[in-house]
């Protein structure tokens, strides 16, 4: 069985003590097919650099799992170390604050959800699932967020720009591509997934990247590219051509919009009839009242506060069918790795249930 090399593990050491022998027996089990394997030893003992050493001999996009973001974090910096020319990506919850939706029927209050989004964190989930369907060498270092539903890869993948040098391109004609795959326009401060006109120029900010990219319209064609330091505004590389990603994990297109929110409204009307049979007047209007304001959100700005509730439909699946998650941007032959996996296995056991 050949394998390509497409990880260079750098590191000042050599295996030693029982690590040489621990990775030719993972690697032994890898090519033998075998599904599961335990890798035993004290804290302190190389685990992470033995299975720095794997992922180089085994030369495929590996999921590392650990059980909090403190810990996802440490292993991060630490593979981006063994492999400072590959994809080391960092995927865990973006929120900072997040307050389920709620009903308390004693008063009959019902409690919006609420949540606050970390923008950094967002930059960093675009840029791993980003990297997931442009290169080989990717490592993920991912909390149990790794098992949620996300957008469909196939959809987000389809739903790109590339932007040339010498292409013909008016300001008016990158607006509307820019807005298609869902940037906003904004007159002030940039941000992740927005961009601004000046001008004959425009300028972009990806929402994977911590940089700008400037391009100027002259005569109707893009006539440079520049890349801008998102903090310093410092002006670095330019470049022939760059390839935006959609702002959002989300991607539906119109007639699988309409499709949805025509299934969701059949839905909507036999469960009508369900609690009208049992005598839930009030628990059907309620019902109504705020499917009828999700669809209309949905139909004229692409979204609503609890979308996640109707993501079967966007996706298409039947009832019972898994949605979509980070697992799901990986090829089928990826390797996983669980660190402390007697913590991190009962809990994604846990999430799953």
């Amino acid at each position: 069985m050949s394998i390509k090399n497409v990880f260079k593990l750098k590191s000042d050491y050599r295996p030693a003590g029982d690590q040489p022998a621990a990775i030719v027996a993972l690697m032994k089990g890898l090519k033998a097919g075998q599904r599961d394997q335990t890798l035993l030893g004290v804290t302190g003992s190389g685990k992470t650099f033995t299975m720095a050493n794997v992922i180089e001999k085994w030369g495929k996009p590996t999921l590392v799992i650990a059980h909090n973001k403190t810990l996802a974090a440490q292993l991060a910096a630490e593979y981006r170390e063994f492999f400072p020319k590959s994809a080391v990506h960092y995927f865990v919850s973006y929120y900072d604050y997040y307050q389920p939706e709620a009903y308390v029927p004693v008063s009959d209050t019902y409690i919006e959800k609420e949540a606050q989004i970390n923008e950094d964190i967002e930059r960093l989930r675009h840029a791993a699932t980003q990297a997931l369907l442009t290169r080989k060498d990717v490592i993920v270092v991912a909390s149990v967020s790794c098992i949620y539903g996300l957008g469909s890869p196939v959809e987000y993948q389809k739903v790109n720009l590339k932007l040339s040098v010498g292409e013909q391109m008016t300001r008016a004609t990158l607006t509307r591509k820019l807005i298609s795959i869902y940037f906003e326009r904004t007159i002030g401060d940039l941000s992740p997934g927005t961009f601004r006109a000046l001008g004959s120029r425009i300028e972009i900010m990806p929402a994977s990247e911590r940089v700008i990219y400037r391009l100027d319209l002259m005569g109707g064609k893009v006539g440079v590219i520049e890349e801008i330091d998102a903090m310093t505004r410092e002006v670095g590389a330019k470049h022939d051509s760059i390839f935006l990603f959609p702002a959002r994990q989300y991607v539906t297109p119109k007639d699988v919009v309409e499709a949805a929110l025509a299934d969701i409204k059949q839905e909507l009307e036999g469960r009508l009839k369900t609690l009208d049979s049992e005598g839930k007047i009030l628990e059907a209007e309620r019902l109504k009242r705020r499917t009828r304001q999700d669809t209309t959100m949905i139909r004229e700005f692409g979204y609503c506060n609890g979308i996640e509730n109707y993501s079967r439909h966007f996706d298409r699946r039947k009832p019972g069918e898994p949605p979509y998650t980070l697992l799901s941007y990986f090829p089928k032959d990826f390797l996983t790795i669980i660190d402390e996996s007697h913590v991190t296995i009962p809990q994604i056991g846990g999430m799953y249930g």
